[in-house]
């Protein structure tokens, strides 16, 4: 009887050998955000882009500091091409254009984060308020947004700029009114199919609060589409602001910015091309990072594209 319970004993506790692998494969397996880190260091071109963002970011933060007399003229050095004290050359003022390209990158980044962030902020509450309350008060949310959608962006921000002075926090302002909308919408179309979930309706038997289940369950399943939304946002504020500052209405000298550095390029193309080229390639570079790495980030998040 002894022999026998000891057969038994390790006939129960041998571990069977599909168990083993599963085990191992469990071991092995990544998880989600794992699997988006994996497919986005897959995609070159992605992690080049981000690459150079950070490099531009670095750039913002460090360069007027080692760089600091973006101001300072030079009359007897006006114009001169690229080259010796000058590696960018000078403008029509003698200022260095290494210099006010350097400030005018901090200028245009500040702008396009700043701007992108609180319309992030706001789209999230607002959509996620109007898609879990739904009803009447959904109804009259988006019709408020589909009002604010009927007047063109560009129209509100040229007549903001029109009337109040030119300054960053104007310019903030008018990106900031109707910027937001988009994200509303997306971020209620999530909440609206997210609601209806096993663990949303758990919570709510369980006597947690709306607002409990919007913040912790609900918008935090948001966050892949919205961080694609952010990423694709930001160079459309910053070229938002170069446009209107290439128009005279953004940022204007002797503050330095992508958009008054390329009008002030144009004014005198073709006899100085450094002056609108060099911050033209910089923009246009900056505007391919941002939408090659927001491709790569919307494909890693994808989980029928992750491998």
């Amino acid at each position: 009887m002894e022999e026998q319970a000891l057969e038994f004993q390790k006939d129960f506790t041998r571990v069977p050998k599909d168990v083993k692998a599963s085990q191992k494969i469990n071991r092995i397996s990544l998880t989600y955000t794992q699997g988006v880190v994996r497919t986005l260091k897959q995609n070159k071109a992605a992690m080049i882009s981000l690459g150079f963002i950070l490099f531009i970011i670095l750039v913002a933060i460090f360069g007027p500091i080692i760089l600091p007399d973006y101001q300072k003229t030079d009359l007897m050095s006006t114009l001169q091409a690229p080259g010796g004290g000058h590696w960018l050359g000078t403008d029509d003022l003698g200022r260095d254009v290494l210099t006010r390209l350097v400030r005018g990158t901090r200028t245009s980044l500040i702008i396009g984060f700043v701007a992108e962030t609180i319309n992030l902020l706001i789209g999230m509450i607002y959509g996620g308020i109007s898609g879990y309350l739904g009803g009447k008060v959904d109804m009259i949310m988006m019709r408020i947004i589909d009002v604010i959608v009927s007047i063109p962006q560009m129209i509100i921000m040229i007549l903001l700029l029109t009337v109040f002075s030119a300054s960053i926090g104007t310019l903030l302002f008018a990106l900031c009114i109707t910027g937001w909308t988009g994200l509303a919408r997306m971020v209620r179309a999530q909440v609206l199919s997210l609601r209806e979930n096993e663990y949303a309706m758990a919570a709510q038997v369980l006597g947690a609060s709306k607002w409990r289940i919007l913040r912790t369950h609900l918008l935090p399943n948001t966050v892949g589409p919205i961080l694609v939304n952010y990423t694709m946002s930001v160079p459309a504020a910053i070229g938002a602001e170069a446009y209107l500052s290439y128009l005279g209405l953004g940022i204007s000298i002797p503050e330095a910015s992508w958009g008054n550095l390329l009008q002030l390029g144009a004014n005198q193309f073709p006899g100085s091309l450094w002056l609108f080229f060099t911050p033209a390639i910089v923009f246009a570079l900056t505007m391919l990072a941002f939408n090659l790495f927001g491709d790569g980030l919307r494909d890693a998040l994808d989980p029928q594209m992750r491998r």
